[in-house]
């Protein structure tokens, strides 16, 4: 597979995009309007930043639970439960009379059923295009995602200005839909990846399985954590420039867009691994000046900058599949994603909560800093796997 022609002319592949394109511009103005809508209630900022990104903290409790469905539901089916459950849940979320407070509870079920999206979504890719197409194909959705997230929250803060809040979320509703739609009609219905039943005592076994290894264990770390502690800088835009939250979303979108086509289209496979700390650190350093208070176009300068570096993340996903058998492939992504999200909840958390004992550009240079710290911690032992891997002979296998 070597175009993105290639990719389009592959059977589901276009439908699953398209469904992935109304999800993602459901999530991005849903995710603004209910931001903006909790930030005008209480002022605060971290309240604000748990409620556009509270739901990734339900996602750890939902990948110990529940990720076993990722190999062994039916893709399609589950994929569509998946995009009417949240369908429900924002249209709930819009009703006038809801009490901010309960706002938490619906976005807690909607975190658990995401935990379980990114692993058959993902899974199915896999399925679709086979491993050797698989990073292309993913920096396709990844810049879809980054189109979509530029639109979508350059709409989102236009909506805004003309709309409330709770009909904005309405739209976002109507998009989750759209998403059910494409995927119930668009996709063919295949088995399971895996037989059995979904249950906690399968989720936990594959998870010890796949934390076993410790190539896997450090790809997982490194996907994780400086990654989110970067989101908790962006869960912070919305109180560090409240009339230009959607521009800096949009500014970051662009930069993630153009880290997606230069580490998927762009770089040969021999130069990759050895350019995933650069880019973490790339990822991060630009927010480190932010204490200064630099003024809005220098920031949006750098965020657009600093989210190049988020094209490490398809690095690492293609070093994870390549010590990973196929029938755990939905898992392991979807542990993956659960992990992400969740890490970026509690770094959205951990932001707001600095942002409260001190100031939001201070807050956002600290979470940087430890972005920092953790790629520089997480680059030897990593340099050395691969150092060992390249000396040895055949495949990379599975150690455990």
């Amino acid at each position: 597979m070597r175009s993105y022609g290639d990719l389009f002319r592959t059977p589901e592949f276009t439908p699953l995009f398209l469904s992935s394109a109304a999800l993602t511009a459901a999530q991005t103005t849903g995710g603004l309007a209910l931001a903006t809508l909790v930030y005008r209630a209480t002022d605060s900022p971290l309240l604000s930043a748990l409620s556009m990104f509270g739901p990734s903290l339900a996602q750890v409790l939902g990948a110990t639970l529940f990720l076993s469905g990722a190999d062994r539901l039916p893709p399609r089916r589950a994929l569509t439960a998946i995009s009417l459950t949240f369908a429900a849940g924002t249209a709930a979320l819009a009703i006038p009379a809801l009490p901010i407070w309960s706002v938490f509870p619906v976005i807690l079920v909607q975190g658990l059923v995401a935990s379980l999206g990114g692993g058959v979504r993902w899974g199915l890719l896999n399925q679709i295009l086979t491993k050797d197409g698989y990073l292309l194909g993913r920096s396709v959705f990844n810049m879809l995602s980054g189109l979509t997230q530029i639109t979508g929250y350059g709409l989102g803060g236009a909506l805004l200005t003309f709309l409330t809040p709770r009909t904005t979320l309405l739209l976002s509703a109507g998009l989750y839909l759209l998403s059910a739609v494409t995927t119930r009609w668009g996709l063919t219905a295949r088995p399971p990846r895996t037989e059995g039943r979904a249950s906690i005592r399968a989720t936990w076994r594959t998870n010890r399985i796949l934390w076993s290894s410790r190539p896997r264990r450090l790809t997982y770390l490194g996907l994780w954590f400086p990654n989110g502690l970067i989101v908790g800088c962006e869960s912070l835009y919305v109180s560090y420039a409240p009339g230009a939250a959607g521009a800096l979303f949009a500014c970051a979108a662009l930069g993630m867009l153009i880290g997606d086509v230069t580490a998927g289209r762009l770089l040969p496979p021999t130069v990759r691994p050895r350019l995933i700390t650069p880019l973490l650190v790339l990822l991060a350093a630009p927010y480190a000046v932010f204490a200064l208070h630099p003024p809005l176009w220098a920031s949006a300068a750098l965020v657009t900058v600093a989210s190049i570096g988020f094209g490490a993340s398809l690095l690492q996903q293609e070093r994870l599949m390549a010590h990973t058998p196929d029938e755990l492939s939905g898992h392991a992504l979807g542990l993956h994603s659960a992990g992400m999200i969740t890490l970026q909840g509690a770094s959205a958390t951990l932001a707001g909560t600095l942002a409260q004992l001190t100031a939001v550009p201070v807050a956002m240079t600290l979470m940087a800093t430890a972005s920092l710290a953790v790629t520089t911690f997480l680059a030897r032992p990593t340099l050395s796997d691969a150092s060992r891997q390249g000396a040895s002979s055949g495949s990379p296998g599975l150690v455990k």
